[in-house]
């Protein structure tokens, strides 16, 4: 192990010197950076093109300028010693980074790991009902979304999903069209989910159409759009839907007592809900982080003490829907602080521009609404580019996998295919999807830089962006020396995985 982790670190060291040289040669030829003091008319010109030509080293070849650079950056590696140089206005580039990661790293981190979530789950169910309706919807849009340029992407949610929304909160009244159409796709969705006889999907769309239609018109009417919530009747609604979910994924529905725990755990939570009104009232991020792992921990008490021939599935069904419970919960208290937040945003919830509303004065409930709205755009943005890669990439791989011997093996064995699926193929499907999360890392990152751009967050993005435009070579190697370490770290990661996930393969070879 340790010697493939320092031959793998070796060879990452020597691409990233030759990539970060070849950056910095062609940012450096890319323009004049005393450009706009050549065709200035100031009296003291002089002085400020010998400031600048000081400050960025101009009066030395660009390849010297390298290694003047490498000889800051190299000092990284020792706690507070970084240096990457100074932008053209004088700011210390870790600086300028150490406020752009973060806004980053809450877009990136959001969208890669709900792609990975909805693209596994998505690609999973469409390769076990190959063929089907679903499957070639699925794949339309999959195909479609992956073929969308990020930035038209970005200002079509910004016109649709930001400009027409806030319009359309200032007076929720929906139009018997609008009725009429999210009937229909409601229909038309479930219709392919469910699949089944022709007649089996008429009765489904019927349904369906009629349910989606009902809950429209009861939104409207009871004004739900300006004072939303879920309130104990849908904590309880969805909480049994999670709980019977999730027995059916980790125990199946045969064992009664994984089942009776995770329903108990359900009704845990609507009690909480009620009785840490007070506590959070006043919450705060560290108390949230404390009250989920006190929801887990209730969830493997409740399984533990439900016993049964398997006790491990019962806390694992009970830990899993206490703390999914929770987060409903959480939810429904930031519904309740809708309305006031929509005040304090003047009517205009969905933030289109920047990562937050300049000075907002509020309580933990309004600056997370903040945050949600200022980042539900950009991060919509790269999830639906990303998403299509994943859908794709996991069904093709769970095809495989069920074709392999040791399913059928499972099968013929007399295991339900809840079994089959989720602890013989789901774990070896997973295996080239580890490589393709790698890459994606590096790639939505690449992807933020346009669609921080278009949303103007300041990030990474428009650092990397700003330092291009201005000629300005040292934010945009701080930014690539980020995201090159980043890639390399995953992609270490990514070979690690590997052999978590299959015992055949060794990294000591």
């Amino acid at each position: 192990m340790a010697s493939y982790l320092l031959r793998r670190l070796g060879v990452s060291l020597l691409i990233l010197l030759g990539a970060s040289f070849l950056v910095y040669m062609l940012v450096s030829v890319s323009g004049d950076p005393l450009a706009e003091y050549r065709t200035s008319n100031k009296p003291n010109k002089e002085q400020l093109m010998a400031a600048r030509i000081a400050l960025l080293h101009l009066n030395v070849p660009a390849p010297a300028r390298y290694f003047v650079w490498l000889s800051g950056a190299v000092k990284c590696v020792v706690p507070g010693k970084c240096d990457l140089g100074k932008t053209i206005s004088g700011q210390p580039v870790t600086a300028a980074l150490g406020s752009a990661i973060p806004s980053t790293l809450q877009l990136v981190t959001a969208a890669i790991l709900l792609a990975i979530v909805i693209g596994v789950a998505i690609g999973i169910v469409t390769a076990l009902r190959q063929y089907s309706g679903f499957d070639y919807t699925v794949t339309f849009f999959t195909f479609l979304f992956f073929s969308l340029p990020s930035f038209w992407v970005a200002v079509l949610l910004k016109e649709f999903g930001a400009i027409k929304f806030n319009d359309f909160l200032g007076d929720p009244k929906v139009s018997t069209t609008a009725i009429l159409v999210i009937a229909l796709l409601s229909g038309i969705v479930w219709a392919l989910i469910i699949g089944g006889t022709w007649r089996r999907r008429g009765l489904t769309f019927v349904i369906a159409a009629a349910a989606a239609a009902a809950v429209v018109v009861y939104l409207e009417a009871s004004k739900w759009f300006q004072y939303p919530g879920l309130g104990a009747p849908l904590v309880i609604v969805f909480g049994v839907a999670i709980a019977v979910g999730v027995t059916v994924l980790l125990a199946g529905l045969q064992h009664r007592k994984a089942l009776y725990s995770s329903l108990i755990t359900v009704a845990l939570g609507v009690v909480a809900m009620y009785a840490l009104r007070p506590v959070l009232d006043h919450a705060s991020f560290w108390l949230l982080v404390l009250l989920g792992l006190a929801a887990v921990a209730a969830g493997l008490l409740v399984g533990w003490l439900m016993g049964g021939y398997d006790r491990s599935q019962s806390m694992k069904a009970a830990a899993l829907t206490s703390f999914l419970v929770a987060g409903l919960v959480l939810l429904d208290r930031f519904m309740k602080s809708w309305p006031q937040y929509v005040s304090v945003a003047n009517g205009r919830p969905i933030g289109t521009i920047g990562a937050s509303i300049p000075n907002l004065d509020g309580d933990f409930w309004i600056t997370g609404l903040d945050k949600f709205s200022h980042l539900v755009l950009p991060t919509t943005a790269l999830l639906l580019i990303s998403l299509a890669s994943y859908t794709r990439y996991s069904r093709a791989s769970m095809l495989e996998v069920m074709g392999q011997d040791y399913v059928r093996t499972a099968r013929a064995k007399g295991l339900s295919e809840r079994v089959v699926v989720t602890r013989h193929a789901f774990r070896n499907a997973l295996i080239p999807l580890a490589t393709v999360v790698a890459f994606d890392i590096g790639q939505l990152l690449g992807g933020a830089v346009i669609t921080e751009n278009v949303f103007s967050i300041k990030g990474m993005g428009q650092l990397f962006i700003q330092g291009l435009q201005r000629q300005d070579p040292n934010p945009v190697m701080g930014t690539f020396i980020v995201v090159a370490i980043s890639a390399v770290v995953f992609n270490l990661i990514a070979d690690l995985a590997y052999s978590a996930l299959d015992p055949r393969v060794r990294v000591t070879a």
